[in-house]
This record gives structure tokens, sequence and C-alpha cells, in this order.
């Protein structure tokens, strides 16, 4: 994910690929990472952690394993008088109480960001610590903002935003899968089913935010007495569809909270 947000924010000039050091806690990253280009640019890369900590700004991304010997790393460049500035922690189950913990000299704020990020179609949800300098904030929409929507939560809400936008592509991808396969079923070849359920699902998604329609209207504009559509919603009715997902997102979210 560090790469899908670095990506766009070269791209667009908001950060100048000579002031980003990708810091990396393997050979093998530092070798990834060396030979790739970010909007056609190459970054420094360096397998010591400790160089993070003289930027005024840290995007955190490491594995939650990883976090201990990072905030070591940080908290010796503190006692040097160092390390100061914001942190953007990507890491999911990492409250913020634990990263004003770990990183007592920066001013910390979550990010849960989801995967369509990559085509600047992401949901962002920001969190801070403690209320940031306006500066500050603005500077982190901005950024956030380049890659999709974004909103500041208070973070009992993220784990709710989490379980619907970042674990709510799998869903709908599984349903995306689920509806092609039925177009096969039904005689479609598989290439144009593939090509025609993702769009059956963006063109339903822009007409409901294009029209301001909530989905009960929708479904009953296309739902003609003892037609197609409505012998279909039987059947998804009678599976259990509307609180299968219902709970899915619910369990997205306990899960979430019990990895804090």
């Amino acid at each position: 994910m560090a790469e899908a947000l670095l990506e766009p924010w070269i791209a667009d000039g908001l950060i100048a690929p000579e002031a980003i050091r990708a810091v990396v806690g393997s050979a093998a990253s530092r070798d990834r990472w060396a030979t790739a280009t970010l909007a056609g640019q190459s970054l420094r890369v360096s397998t010591e952690s400790r160089e993070a900590w003289d930027a005024p700004v840290v995007l955190l991304a490491v594995k939650p394993q990883q976090l201990e010997g990072v905030a070591a790393a940080a908290l010796q460049k503190a006692t040097e008088d160092q390390g100061k500035g914001l942190l953007i922690s990507i890491l999911a189950g990492v409250r913020l109480d634990r990263l004003r913990q770990l990183f007592p000299s920066r001013t910390c704020v979550r990010a849960v960001v989801n995967t369509p990020a990559l085509v600047r179609q992401g949901l962002t949800a920001l969190a801070w610590a403690d209320a940031p300098a306006p500066e500050a904030r603005d500077w982190v929409e901005q950024l956030f903002r380049r890659v999709g929507d974004v909103w500041t939560l208070p973070e009992p809400q993220l784990d709710a935003f989490l379980a619907l936008t970042a674990s709510g592509p799998a869903f709908v991808a599984l349903m995306v899968e689920a509806l092609a396969d039925g177009a096969v079923a039904a005689g479609l070849p598989r290439a144009l089913a593939q090509t025609l359920a993702p769009r059956t699902l963006s063109g339903t998604a822009a007409l409901l935010e294009g029209k301001a329609l909530h989905p009960g209207q929708l479904k009953d504009m296309v739902s003609s007495p003892a037609g197609t559509t409505l012998a279909g919603l039987r059947e998804l009715e009678r599976a259990g569809l509307r609180s299968a997902l219902l709970e899915a997102v619910l369990a997205a979210a306990e899960r979430s909270r019990a990895l804090a």
C-alpha cells in the first residue's frame, strides 16, 4: 500500500522523490525498492531504520510484528532531540494510544485506506491522536484526496469503516465472481460475463450516487411485477444474502477490534 500511495503523491508533485527515503527491513526488500520506480522516479533506499527518523514526516507501513524494532530506533532518535514531526500509520490493528506510547515525540494519525486507492478510487478515514495543527491536518487530507475521498473520524469508528471499505472490496469481488458464473451457467461466454459483471456493479454504483437513490428505490425501479428481477431477488432472499453481507461486515469489524 505504501507504493500505491507514494506513486500518485510523486506524480502530482506533492512530494519530491529526492525528499523520500524508503527504509526497509531486509536486503530483499532493499533490492526490490532499489530497482523500482514510482511515477518514473527512483527512490533512495536504506535498511537502517534510524535513518527514517530524521524525516519530518514518516509513513509507517511495516508489518505489525516489526513495530517494536521500529519504535526502538525512533526512541533512540528522540533521545538525541530528533525524530519529531508527523507520523502517518497505515497499520491495521495498532491503536492511537499505542502509537502515542511508542512514538511520543511524533504527532500521530491513523489512516485506513482501501485497495481502490490503486486506481485513485480509494476511501480513507483519518483519526488523530491529538488535535493537529491546521496545516498538518490539511496537508494529510490533501495527500489522501489524491487517491480518493477522505473522512476524519473518531478512532472507535475506524473498525466499522475498515470492515465496510477495506474488507468490502473482497465481499464485492466475491459477488462479481458469482454473478459472472451465473451468467456463464445461463449461457454467456465466460469472457463476456467477466466483462459485464464488474461493469454491472460499477454502473449501479454510479447510478445510486449520481441520482442520489436509496438502494431500495433502485431495486424497485428494475423489479417488474412477476418479472425476471423479482424471480432472482426471491432466490437471494431465500439464500440469506442480505443477512450474510450484514454479518460479514460485523465479523470483519469484530476481528479488527480483536487485533488491537
